[in-house]
């Protein structure tokens, strides 16, 4: 009895002195955090937090590849070469299924789509993200993808490194503005560190991401491209991503096949980037979370079956192609004995074009988590192989062969352009993975040319679609970024003294003795605005005593010239208020209800206040 009563004292003790540690680390904590506000200029810290930031980026980055690269290699080293392969059935359902049991039962949230939630919680979010999101993606996507998902790892990165920037941020009280810089080295290092490409993982924070680059954000940015990039350098060695030897120089007599490359890779992300939002509506529209995924699991069970290429990333396509060995592509396949036609070849390659948005929207669609940034690498290496290929079996004359190493490489960058509308990012990105530098030229024209014909088709990228078109985007332009930070509920003024309709004109004038304002709503007995009385619209008769009891309300009010809805952005408020030449509009509910005015003052005094701050530098 005495032992059990001492156990539990030392027990108690060590509890008591394990809070007692807490808060004193909390006091340290918040005793630095002081010191630093009074020492350490923001704009000088965040320096050491992008340090921090591409280094825990990086480390997560090699967690991801490291757990996918495994968990593949397990399930798939076994599989025949030269026949087909019957698990290709089955392990991409399974590696769904558990991704979905996994965001379902343990995540309890929704982490698909990374980077298009990392653009909203740039507009819409202040900058912040979950802290669950530090790791839930990366647990979830090596699931995904080790099984065979038919996505990428870059978005679930991406997503991690944000929220890696955005709590560190948020732990040492950055502002705002500063928080944003953060989150775009976040996702800057997981870029870098996955693909050992710094230059590319800076520019995809620029031109997907949509930050400025200013004195206050590239130093923090390349800063943690650069040690994510390191850590990814000092652990995995200094081999690029897929091995390329540039076997064939490009000429200039190749600019012309270059350039209507261009074209092709343009449409082709056309053509991707439809799939993958029409793909997304069907399976938006299922009810049923386990039919949903029933139906994505046999579609991409069934395509993976038919075209091992689509098992996974596919990186090991990309490497077969470059290494100039079409063959490759069939093996694991039931089509193994046919690699030697270059008709079938052609027709297998053209079909994984075809098929590859159908695999990678249903992987998402069924529950998996994954991006579609390695989908457009895979797309963009088989158009410019057949491209190539085609030409050179079919059309070309004995005397000109077009490299189908080259042209696969330099499609990469093209579909990535299009489908991602970063042409600089993937033209870097395509060089930082292959070494592929000498290309340079043929990249330049075929990124431009396939960016510039998807533009003309749709003004935003896939990730920025969904939110363009809720209004919750924001963008290098300057306008309509400060509009999209500015929220509706922030502006709304209520001092205004309502009125209704039953009301006599005497009623009305003790109202107005009362009032600061010149405007007056009128409501009825549910609240909800059915007018408005102007001032000035009843200033000839206010004072008129004879008509205090014949005139109501109901008589003189008028209707507004146009009314505000809560949850319009702001875009569509100042459109609004273009359109009618108001001064002051009312705003309601969804119902109607009554809720107060906005006037155009006011947004104007909040908008060079948040020009002001997110404008400095």
């Amino acid at each position: 009895m005495e032992l059990t009563e001492e156990k539990t004292q030392h027990k108690g003790n060590d509890a008591g002195e394990e809070v007692r540690t807490g808060g004193r680390l909390r006091d340290m904590f918040m005793r630095f955090l002081i010191w630093r506000e009074r020492h350490i200029k923001e704009k000088n810290f965040v320096l050491v937090l992008a340090l921090f930031v591409g280094i825990f980026s990086g480390l997560a980055a090699l967690v991801l590849k490291f757990l996918i690269h495994t968990i593949s290699g397990i399930l798939t080293a076994h599989m025949s070469v030269d026949s087909g392969n019957y698990m290709y059935i089955l392990l991409p359902a399974v590696g769904v299924i558990l991704s979905a049991l996994y965001v379902r039962y343990v995540v309890r949230d929704d982490i698909s789509h990374g980077v298009t939630r990392v653009l909203y919680a740039i507009s819409q979010n202040k900058s912040r993200l979950k802290k669950h999101n530090i790791y839930t993606s990366v647990v979830a996507s090596s699931v995904t993808i080790g099984f065979g998902g038919s996505v990428g790892a870059e978005g679930p990165i991406v997503y991690t490194g944000a929220a890696i920037g955005s709590n560190l941020g948020a732990a040492f009280r950055m502002s705002p503005r500063i928080l944003m810089i953060l989150v775009g080295c976040g996702a800057a290092a997981g870029i870098a560190g996955i693909f050992k490409a710094p230059i590319a993982g800076m520019l995809f924070t620029i031109e997907v991401l949509m930050l400025d680059l200013t004195t206050v954000s590239v130093m923090p940015l390349l800063i943690a491209s650069i040690t994510s990039a390191t850590i990814a350098y000092v652990y995995t060695g200094y081999e690029f991503e897929f091995f390329f030897a540039q076997s064939e120089d490009f000429y200039t007599s190749r600019i012309p096949f270059a350039i209507v490359l261009g074209l092709v890779c343009g449409f082709v992300s056309i053509y991707f980037t439809k799939v993958m939002n029409f793909m997304e509506g069907i399976f938006r529209k299922f009810k049923n979370r386990w039919f949903k995924t029933l139906v994505g699991c046999v579609i991409l069970s069934g395509l993976v079956f038919l075209f091992p290429p689509l098992y996974g990333e596919g990186y090991g396509s990309i490497t077969g192609l470059l290494a100039g060995d079409p063959g490759s592509i069939v093996e694991g396949s039931i089509f193994y004995g046919e690699g030697g036609s270059k008709w079938f070849i052609l027709l297998f390659i053209f079909l994984l074009v075809m098929m590859k948005g159908f695999a990678t929207s249903s992987t998402n669609g069924a529950g998996g988590v994954g991006g579609t940034f390695a989908p457009s690498l895979y797309v963009g290496c088989m158009t410019g192989f057949i491209f190539a290929y085609g030409l050179n079996s079919f059309i070309l004359p004995a005397g000109i062969v077009l490299s189908t190493k080259n042209f696969a490489l330099i499609g990469m960058a093209g579909v990535m352009s299009g489908v991602m509308y970063a042409p600089l990012m993937a033209i870097f990105l395509t060089a930082e993975l292959t070494g592929g530098y000498s290309l340079f030229l043929p990249l330049l024209i075929v990124s431009t040319i396939s960016y510039g014909t998807a533009k003309m088709f749709a003004p935003y990228s896939i990730y920025a679609t969904r939110l363009a078109k809720r209004g919750e985007l924001m963008t290098h332009h300057k306008d309509k970024a400060v509009l999209t930070l500015l929220k509706v509920n922030s502006v709304i003024e209520t001092d205004f003294k309502p009125v209704y309709p039953e009301m006599t004109l005497k009623e009305m004038v003790d109202v107005i003795s009362q009032s600061k304002r010149n405007l007056f709503p009128v409501i009825n007995e549910k609240r909800q605005l059915v007018g408005i009385v102007l001032l000035d619209d009843i200033r000839n008769i206010m004072f008129r005593a004879d008509l205090y009891r014949k005139m109501r309300v109901s008589t003189f009010m008028t209707a507004p010239p146009g009314k505000i809805t809560l949850g319009n952005s702001m875009e569509s408020v100042m459109k609004l208020f273009d359109d009618t030449g108001a001064w002051n509009l009312p705003v309601v509910d969804t119902t109607g209800e009554y809720v107060g005015f906005v006037s155009k003052s006011k947004i104007f005094n909040s908008y060079r206040r948040v020009l002001r701050h997110y404008c400095e530098d």
